[in-house]
């Protein structure tokens, strides 16, 4: 392979990936997307796989400028103390909205909200169902400056600290 080619290979994995709308879908309010966030396993620390799935978030906002605030909900199995899992979904909710500030997302339209093992989608007593409980949802929480649907923005959760500071 030619220097030139591999700049060119280089320069397109770090710099070209672009999100389209095929990327995401929204159901519920939700933003759906098909790549996944991971954490190193009982931690906050985002895994580079994470990477794809935060630049598709990042589009989604760039895409619909009038959604004034996404709601980054962390959600966890149930494994352990119900208190440490609190624990542990804010801490995920405020890491994933830090890298979405670090790759140029206005920390305003970002609100980071715990729930621990509050809201299982799936049954933790298998480790499929644990897996699927242990997630990351973006939620739009508000359209030019209004709480959709009369709803809190918080949807209940335990909110992180301010992510512009």
């Amino acid at each position: 392979m030619k220097p030139l080619q591999l700049v060119s290979i280089l320069f397109f994995l770090l710099f070209g990936f672009s999100a389209s709308a095929q990327d995401y879908t929204i159901e519920n309010n939700e933003v759906k997307i098909r790549k996944e966030i991971k954490f190193k396993t009982g931690t906050a620390e985002l895994l580079p796989e994470s990477d794809a799935a935060l630049l598709i978030i990042k589009k989604y906002l760039e895409d619909k400028a009038y959604i004034s605030l996404l709601r980054v909900e962390a959600h966890t199995d149930n494994t352990g103390e119900a208190v440490t899992s609190q624990l542990l979904s804010q801490k995920r909710a405020a890491a994933v909205c830090q890298k979405l500030i670090a790759l140029g997302v206005d920390c305003m339209r970002l609100l980071p909200v715990g729930f621990g093992d509050t809201k299982p989608v799936a049954d933790n007593s298998t480790p499929e169902g644990k897996a699927q409980n242990d997630r990351i949802s973006f939620v739009n929480a508000a359209l030019r400056g209004k709480a959709i649907g009369g709803m809190p923005v918080d949807g209940g959760g335990k909110t992180v600290e301010n992510p512009c500071y």
